[in-house]
């Protein structure tokens, strides 16, 4: 007995239209690769060939293992996994392909191709591979994707919703939209993320500038320089310590990069000063760092303990200072990055009027990885060293976030 997944509205009204092009930009989680991987199924039980194509050979994992799911309940059906190519009764084809060299789409005849995660596929895929491959049999496509700012798929999306072109249809369905998805879920997301993010990734939103991370960094650069702890007169007119909290974030670097020390004062949750340099020695660098643990007497240090930075964190941890180590993965460092981001969109942080911070924290970008997955960088040639330590002070402020933490 053949079990297929029922529709959701959204996807019943994508199913359902009869345009040959068909362009949905949704939300994750929205069902996308689902939708696709039945339409490619239904082309081949009527004897189509179909393609599935990805960015990369990672992402397209993800549409082989829905369509194989599908097509593994079809009698007399053969699956070759080393191809990914589904063979059917009818003579009917499902094969899942990477677009990570164009020229290697080229020859087939098609009579449906999905593209998934067009806004990350080369554009060339499409032009000089694939819709040719489709003309001698008057083939269909459907594009699938999140967003990622206006580039050729936001083009394409634009051209659907024109209604000047009678081929082309646009859908756009935030995650929202997919009634299987509890709405607890999207109201986190929301409040755990930065509104670009959430913008761009739930409510399939073309942000026009969706590289940038940090919004209203000049608003929050307002704090005077601090040279240690803050101070307070008492009643007698004597100063004394002020009874705030520091942490300091810690990126290691020595050549190519720098390392930076973000001191924070937790209290006030303002970043009061910034130690940037580099060509130095690792035991002057241990030296520097000491030295502003002397002065503001921080209550934890968050330092990196990635390649170098383990035998630096031991040291400072035998020389009596409270240093928690941060190893930072692609997931730690987000959730770091995300923290800091949306602090700076709620107002909750205030930093000095660093040239260099801002502009790190300005140029600060989002790229996609051929997993699907977000990697935050700084943009080729430029420097992130002021934006990590302040993310790691950040997270020695608050508890609440662990990752990385061992």
């Amino acid at each position: 007995m053949v079990v297929l997944p029922s529709l959701h509205n959204g996807q019943q009204e994508v199913w359902d239209h009869k345009v040959r092009f068909r362009v949905l930009a949704s939300g994750r989680r929205w069902g996308k690769t689902m939708l696709g991987s039945l339409m490619c199924i239904a082309t081949a039980m009527h004897g189509g060939r179909a393609w599935w194509v990805a960015p990369s050979y990672p992402v397209a994992a993800v549409g082989w293992r829905g369509i194989k799911q599908l097509g593994v309940q079809l009698p007399g059906v053969e699956i070759r996994h080393v191809d990914r190519l589904i063979t059917l009764p009818s003579g009917g084809t499902v094969q899942v392909r990477s677009a990570d060299n164009p020229d290697s789409l080229r020859g087939e005849g098609l009579n449906f191709v999905v593209l998934d995660e067009c806004a990350f596929t080369k554009e060339s895929a499409w032009t000089e591979a694939l819709r040719p491959a489709l003309s001698d049999r008057q083939g269909r496509a459907l594009f699938i994707s999140t967003p990622k700012g206006r580039n050729w798929f936001w083009r394409l999306w634009t051209l659907g919703n024109s209604g000047e072109a009678d081929d082309w249809r646009s859908w756009q369905f935030p995650t929202g939209t997919n009634p299987f998805i509890p709405a607890g879920e999207i109201d986190a997301a929301q409040t755990g993320l930065p509104e670009r993010i959430f913008r761009q990734e739930y409510l399939a939103e073309f942000i026009d500038d969706a590289g940038g991370i940090f919004r209203r960094v000049m608003a929050a650069a307002t704090v005077e320089p601090q040279d240690g702890r803050a101070t307070v007169t008492n009643e007698r007119g004597e100063i004394e310590d002020a009874n705030h909290e520091y942490t300091f974030g810690v990126d290691w670097g020595k050549h190519n990069d720098f390392t930076a020390i973000a001191i924070l004062d937790a209290t006030d949750k303002q970043l009061v000063a910034l130690d940037r340099f580099n060509q130095i020695d690792y035991h002057t660098q241990v030296g520097r760092l000491m030295a502003l643990a002397e002065r503001f007497r921080p209550s934890t240090i968050i330092a990196e303990r990635n390649s170098m930075g383990e035998p630096l964190v031991e040291q400072l941890q035998r020389e009596g200072l409270p240093v928690q180590p941060f190893t930072t993965t692609n997931a730690s460092k987000q959730q770091a990055i995300d923290a800091l981001a949306l602090a700076f969109e709620r107002a909750d942080i205030a930093i000095i009027p660093d040239p260099v911070l801002i502009g790190e924290l300005q140029a600060f970008e989002a790229k996609r990885l051929p997993s699907g997955l977000l990697r935050y960088e700084a943009p080729a040639g430029l420097h992130d060293d002021t934006v990590m330590a302040l993310a790691l002070a950040w997270q020695g402020h608050d508890s609440g976030f662990t990752w990385g933490f061992i």
